[in-house]
C-alpha cells in the first residue's frame, strides 16, 4: 500500500468524521450557538445529553488527531517538493492536530465534573459562582485560545504550506495548490478573532471567514484524498 493511498483515506475520513460529528453536537446540543447561553444553562444541557452526548464529544476531539497521520502522509506523498517546506508543513500539520485535540477534549473529560457539581442540590452560590468563573475560564483558554486561535493559525500556516508544496510537485494538481494558498490565509486571519481591541466581542470579518474557511478546506481535503486515491 502506497503512501498515497494511505493519505487518500485520511483525508478523506478527516472532514468527513469531523462534519458528521459536528452536525450530531449542532443538533443534540445546539453547538456553537449553547456556548452564548449562561454557564448554568449550558451546562444543565450538557447533563440531559448523558453519556451519549459525552461520546459524540469524545470523537469530536479525537477527530482532530487526524490531522496528525494526515500530515506526515501528505508530506511523504509529495516527496518531490522542497524537503525543508514539506518538514515544516509536516511539523505545522501536527502542531494543528494537537492544539485543536487539548481544546476539544475539555468535553468530555473536564466539563462532566462542573455539570455534576453544578446540579448538586447541596451547592452554595458561592460554589456555583466558582464554578461559573472555572467553566469560562476553560472556554477562553482551551477554547479560544489553544483550539481556535492556536488551531487556526497552525491550520491555516498548513494549508498554505501544503498548497506551495503541490505546486512544486507534480503529483497532484496545481489547482489544488492554488485553492490551498487561496484557503490557508482565511483561517490565520480567522484566528485573530478575539485578539487584542477584539477580545472581548470578537471581530466579526474574522468570525464570519472561519465557516466559509472550513466548508471550502473539507472539500479540498475530500477532492484531495480523491485524487490521490484515483
Amino acid at each position: 500500500m502506497t503512501h498515497e493511498v494511505v493519505a487518500g483515506a485520511f483525508l478523506i475520513a478527516l472532514p468527513v468524521g469531523y462534519n458528521v460529528l459536528y452536525t450530531l453536537l449542532a443538533r443534540s446540543f445546539d453547538y456553537p450557538d449553547i456556548l452564548r447561553r449562561p454557564t448554568g444553562e449550558v451546562l444543565q444541557r450538557f447533563t440531559a445529553g448523558g453519556n451519549r452526548l459525552v461520546l459524540t464529544w469524545w470523537a469530536f476531539a479525537m477527530s482532530a488527531v487526524l490531522l496528525a497521520p494526515a500530515a506526515v502522509l501528505v508530506s511523504a506523498s509529495l516527496g518531490d517538493a522542497n524537503g525543508t517546506l514539506l518538514v515544516m508543513a509536516t511539523a505545522v500539520g501536527i502542531l494543528a492536530a494537537l492544539v485543536q485535540f487539548l481544546g476539544l477534549i475539555r468535553w468530555p473529560l473536564a466539563v462532566p465534573h462542573l455539570a455534576r457539581e453544578m446540579a448538586d442540590a447541596d451547592a452554595s452560590s458561592g460554589k456555583k459562582d466558582a464554578i461559573d468563573v472555572v467553566f469560562q475560564t476553560l472556554n477562553r483558554y482551551l477554547g479560544v485560545a489553544v483550539g481556535e486561535h492556536l488551531g487556526y493559525l497552525f491550520t491555516g500556516a498548513w494549508t498554505t504550506l501544503v498548497g506551495a508544496a503541490i505546486l512544486q510537485s507534480d503529483v497532484l494538481h496545481p489547482a489544488f495548490g492554488i485553492l490551498g494558498v487561496v484557503l490557508g490565509p482565511l483561517f490565520v486571519i480567522g484566528s485573530f478573532e478575539f485578539v487584542g481591541a477584539n477580545e472581548r466581542n470578537g471581530w466579526k470579518l474574522a468570525g464570519s471567514l472561519v465557516p466559509v474557511a472550513y466548508v471550502g478546506w473539507s472539500l479540498w481535503l475530500l477532492a484531495i484524498g480523491v485524487a490521490l486515491l484515483a
